[in-house]
């Protein structure tokens, strides 16, 4: 079967073009690939996931307090059943919390990035919550260097384009499935996520060992699960839309499992990257050539980009 390659970033200080080469050719092929040696540390995964298995196993009702009705689920809390796939008629069966970027609250970006919540209830909720928020997004601009490279830009090119992004960090908790209700795979109400593509540049996904995430790739799905702890990091529609779709932001979806584990609870932590809001997702001149012609017209600014999409999966 085809598979989702892992690739060492450090290769990037060591062996910089065979690594670059690499990974352009895995994300060209897949929209997909598993980094390992990242150098995030396994305590603050673990205890992020700790933390925000203690959130969410409060009561609805203590949970509902951190929930900002009207708000598209920017920051705080989102229950399950609101957030749906495009083109899906199931909601998904989730729920979640987003923690997004601090930043001074005289800022010209503040009325777009909003104050992060905090739950009183998890005491180390905001230590490990950020901590590994500003981990993951160290790693994405590593990413986002080496992709930089391999469409003919400078190292440095989304630097400054990224270092005041509207990126998020997301828990989210799938509940066990009740009942007969076979794989779901075939898409329906019981399916955890339902077959999507993310909105930002890149998505880095920690702690992806538990079935139930898959690819749509070449006509199948492929499933992904990492071993040691190698994170998922895969293509979102803005770099999609800025490569000329050089880099393909690719269908997946979180089934659920065939087998026992359909009775668990599933934990997952992607670390949503976005630009900076008032970049302008216009195609690369370098991504553009007579093989592959200019897919877009209008251009259109990051923030713009992102409420057209959130207003599509109904969180506005």
């Amino acid at each position: 079967m085809r598979q989702v390659p892992t690739l060492d970033i450090r290769r990037y200080d060591t062996d910089r073009q065979a690594f670059v080469d690499e990974l352009g050719a895995a994300y060209r092929e897949f929209g997909f690939c598993c980094i390992s040696g990242h150098g995030v540390p396994a305590e603050l995964v673990d205890g992020a996931y700790a933390a925000f298995r203690r959130f969410f196993a409060l009561p609805t009702a203590t949970k509902m307090r951190y929930h900002l009705a009207g708000s598209g689920g920017a920051r705080g809390y989102t229950p399950f059943k609101v957030e749906t796939a495009r083109d899906s008629q199931y909601p998904d069966l989730k729920e979640f919390w987003h923690i997004g970027r601090e930043i001074a609250r005289d800022s010209s970006f503040a009325d777009r990035m909003p104050p992060n919540l905090w739950p009183e209830e998890v005491p180390d909720f905001r230590r490990c919550g950020y901590g590994l928020y500003q981990a993951l997004d160290r790693l994405g601009t590593r990413v986002l260097r080496a992709l930089a490279l391999h469409v003919g830009q400078p190292e440095s090119f989304f630097d400054d384009k990224t270092d005041v992004g509207n990126s998020i960090l997301r828990p989210i908790h799938y509940p066990p499935i009740a009942g007969e209700s076979g794989d779901c795979r075939s898409g329906g109400p019981n399916v955890r996520a339902g077959a999507h593509e993310d909105i930002n540049l890149i998505t880095l996904l920690v702690g992806a060992s538990a079935e139930g995430l898959e690819v749509f790739s070449q006509g199948e799905w492929l499933p992904i699960t990492t071993a040691g702890d190698a994170i998922v990091v895969n293509i979102g529609d803005m770099l999609q839309r800025l490569s000329n779709h050089v880099y393909p932001s690719t269908t997946h979806r979180v089934v659920n499992p065939p087998n026992e584990n359909a009775r668990r609870p599933r934990y997952s932590i992607p670390f949503f990257l976005h630009p900076n809001p008032d970049v302008v997702l216009d195609p690369l001149p370098s991504c553009v050539t007579a093989d592959n012609p200019r897919r877009y017209g209008s251009p259109v600014t990051a923030h713009d980009y992102l409420l057209q999409r959130l207003r599509e999966i109904r969180l506005i």
